[in-house]
């Protein structure tokens, strides 16, 4: 066995392109960057589904979406790894976000403090979370959709508004302040594993101001156009999810048709303080470690669970296979034992962390598992990643227009394929990074189109047939 403590950071629609050290100098992320430096970066991670549950579950039970059903959110899943590692002798406890459905089944922890979305408007509207219960014993009303509904300008703010109540009843505060209780106030086991989920960067976007403030005014922070140049070429189905988006508020979160710069300068802003605050709290967290006399035996992996259009392409949210969705943060820290500043650039995807990290504590691997161990490529050994990475997603609350959509990507090219649809996304990524120009109908593309589509018809049906067995039991 490596290092014997085990800290999962995971974040909630981060983006890959908000933490300084990963090369976008415009971020205030110090910790972050101390990971980055002192650790491994895996710069080509992939979701295998673009919402939350979906791949959370995929995460942490090792397979497909498909091969469990769990293709979109609201599906009940409780079957992870971490029954693994408590077998293994370890003392396992989830602070903060898992969204298991239920939200507070155990989920193979020993303990868990149960922390879910900062808006839970109709699913769980009434489950009452250590958040909640902390901000009912302080006599505090938690600033909600509800609430929100009442501002005058509710319809311009896109999802963005401040904080109003003391910083540390903020979501993300207290997760950190609650991780940082357990690990001075309990005594340390012998081997630990702890999953922190910060319910951040996902709306609504609800800094404390004083953390917006140099995003506002920094003109290095990138701010898609308010007439995205793709917009008539989106397929159907994200067509509707536009005017879905612009009638229906999704986590506090009102889209509109035509926003002004301003109103995307300050969605970005309030989501990039956002991320500031959950660094800020990963500091306290790594000096506490230090204190308490962690940090020098423990592992640490932050990730995030999928990524935000933020205005890109027209979209908000999830629920799209562009890369701000698809790729994430995923960073393994333990000086002297992961190789510190390496960059991977091979292909690989968020559910491989799960056979990682059983396999870094000597936990047996499944062999049916359709999530591979990136422990390689972390001892130093050659590992070029993925020939290719794939991602599915069923239809969702936001996703009227499409029952199915699933993607697969090479290096270079990326298509989506849309069931029962003649339309569908190709991309050259090599040629345009962004993905405005698809060329799903460009005769000259047809054979990288005929590959794909073929690849992914052999990887759904060849994966589903080896976990045919194991559709019941994953879940």
């Amino acid at each position: 066995m490596k290092r014997k403590h085990i800290f999962l950071i995971i974040t909630d629609q981060q983006r890959y392109d908000t933490i300084a050290a990963l090369g976008f100098p415009y971020m205030h992320t110090p910790h972050l960057d101390r990971l980055v430096r002192e650790g491994t970066v895996f710069e080509q991670c992939h979701i295998t589904a673009p919402s939350c549950v979906p791949s959370r579950a995929s995460l942490f039970n090792g397979y497909w979406p498909h091969a469990t059903g769990i293709l979109r959110n609201g599906v009940a899943w409780q079957r992870t790894w971490v029954q693994t590692l408590a077998e293994q002798g370890y003392h396992c406890v989830n602070v903060g976000k898992m969204h298991t459905i239920p939200y507070d089944a155990k989920a193979g922890f020993h303990e868990r403090f149960v922390m879910e979305n900062k808006d839970r408007y109709y699913e769980g509207r009434w489950f009452a979370d250590e958040w909640d219960k902390a901000l009912v014993a302080r006599g505090q009303v938690k600033p909600s959709r509800e609430r929100y509904r009442e501002l005058p300008d509710y319809r311009e703010r896109l999802g963005a508004y401040e904080w109003t109540l003391p910083p540390e009843s903020h979501a993300d505060f207290f997760v950190g302040d609650t991780a940082d209780w357990w690990l001075r106030t309990r005594p340390k086991p012998e081997s630990l594993f702890m999953q922190i989920g910060f319910l951040g960067p996902h709306p609504p976007y609800d800094p404390v101001a004083s953390y917006a403030e140099r995003y506002l005014n920094d003109p290095r922070v990138p701010v898609p156009p308010a007439s995205p140049p793709d917009a008539d070429d989106l397929p159907a189905f994200l067509k509707a999810k536009r005017h879905h988006d612009a009638r229906e508020d999704h986590d506090a979160v009102l889209w509109s048709m035509n926003p002004t710069e301003a109103q995307l300068r300050r969605l970005r802003a309030y989501y990039l303080a956002n991320v500031t605050m959950i660094d800020e709290a990963i500091g306290k967290l790594l000096a506490t470690l230090k204190e308490q006399g962690y940090l020098d035996e423990s592992l640490i992996v932050f990730t995030a669970d999928h990524g935000d259009n933020l205005g890109d392409h027209g979209l908000s949210q999830k629920w799209s296979m562009y890369e701000p969705v698809m790729r994430v943060p995923a960073i393994f820290w333990a000086p002297g034992e992961v190789p510190a500043g390496e960059r991977h650039d091979g292909l690989c995807q968020l559910f491989d962390i799960g056979p990682t990290l059983l396999e870094w504590a000597g936990a047996p691997v499944p062999p049916s598992y359709q999530a591979q161990s990136l422990m390689p490529a972390l001892r130093g050994e050659p590992w070029s990643g993925r020939d290719m990475v794939f991602a599915e997603q069923a239809g969702d609350v936001a996703l009227t227009g499409a029952a199915l959509f699933s993607m697969a990507r090479d290096r270079r090219y990326k298509l989506v394929h849309i069931l029962d649809s003649e339309e569908g996304q190709l991309f050259d990524l090599q040629a345009d990074p962004a993905e405005e120009h698809n060329l799903w109908h460009d005769p000259a593309h047809a054979p990288q189109k005929s590959r794909l589509l073929q690849a992914l018809l052999e990887w759904r049906m060849r994966t589903s047939v080896q976990t045919l067995h194991l559709m019941a039991e994953a879940r």
